[in-house]
């Protein structure tokens, strides 16, 4: 790709990266970073997991998403009695109407979609929760020994409810590790929250346009890997990964203290990714420092695993990080 070429698409992402962005706020007030944050993970052709209270319009801002690019939607509720094949899909005998003959037919799960809500997806047991785990991972399901693949552009989103634990299953370490990041989802400001409640106790609907289709999303995809990270920003993301682990020579005391165990190296794999995924949506060809810092918590807060002496002291994995990132520098 020559750097005319390169330049028109940079132009091209940021340009609909504003246009999604104003659509969704016909419907969405404010979340202004969650919204910036599920577009990275979208070009960075990645998975999230959204964490949130109920009521904060997390269904409607993933199914509005869908519908601005032109994507396929299916929601999954996961309850305790969902089982794999309610995901994935399985083989059935269907009769063939003119032979007779009765043959094995595959019918497809709803995991064959461009976009998928796994809703309360810690309310399934590991063996649903790990029927997603093929999909996220390689992108296809194997039934038996037919592999299918799954529609491209292809990316999950599942939401977890902080408050309720009650009869959930919290999802393993290495499932976790499947998400590039942790979106928080917060309460409205009051403002906010008064233009909420005016927009949706009226009589209109707002109408959504298509800012993108399937296959430019798939093609931007290709951008993001293609703009620049200097030495400098990949070292800090690597230095920043391995500082969070209690048994690394550069790990702080309050790590040793209050980590269990700290981020893998996919930490920094999608520290860079996210990085390069914010400077395109931005218009920008070169990831930065700062590109990494803000993208740092909603990386690794999923992948720091506190200990005893962390949860009786009070201290989050956010707080931790925070101070992580007082302590390593740029």
């Amino acid at each position: 790709m020559d750097v005319v070429e390169a330049e028109a698409k940079l132009e091209r992402l940021s340009e609909a990266a504003r246009s999604v962005e104003d659509q969704l706020s016909r419907v969405i007030v404010g979340q202004h970073e969650v919204i910036e944050q599920l577009l990275i993970v979208l070009f960075s052709h990645a998975h999230a997991l959204l964490v949130g209270v109920p009521g904060l319009a997390k269904t409607l801002m993933v199914s509005s998403l869908a519908r601005i690019l032109d994507l396929s939607f299916k929601r999954i509720q996961f309850t305790p009695d969902l089982m794999p094949a309610d995901i994935t899909g399985t083989d059935v005998i269907q009769p063939d109407p003119e032979t007779g003959r009765r043959d094995m037919q595959f019918l497809r799960g709803p995991v064959f979609a461009n976009l998928i809500l796994a809703d309360e997806i810690n309310r399934t047991p590991p063996k649903t929760q790990a029927a997603l785990l093929e999909a996220m991972q390689e992108r296809q399901v194997s039934i038996g020994d037919t592999t299918y693949p799954l529609p491209e552009p292809f990316f999950v989103l599942a939401t977890q409810n902080p408050i309720e634990q009650e009869g959930t299953y919290p999802l393993p370490e290495a499932q976790l590790d499947r998400f590039m990041l942790e979106v928080r989802i917060d309460y409205p400001d009051r403002d906010e929250e008064e233009q909420i409640v005016t927009q949706t106790t009226g009589g209109e609907e707002p109408e959504l346009e298509q800012v993108l289709s399937a296959d430019e999303i798939n093609e931007l995809q290709g951008l993001i890997r293609e703009i620049s990270a200097a030495p400098h920003v990949v070292t800090y993301a690597v230095n920043l990964a391995r500082a969070s682990r209690p048994g690394d020579s550069t790990a702080p005391d309050f790590i040793q203290r209050w980590v269990a165990w700290g981020a893998g190296v996919r930490a920094g794999q999608y520290l860079i990714l996210g990085a390069k995924a914010r400077a395109a949506l931005r218009g920008r060809p070169v990831a930065s420092v700062d590109d990494v810092r803000a993208l740092t918590h909603a990386v690794m807060r999923h992948r720091v695993l506190i200990n005893f002496n962390a949860e009786a002291e009070g201290v989050s994995p956010d707080e931790i990080i925070n101070r992580l990132m007082e302590t390593v520098e740029p």
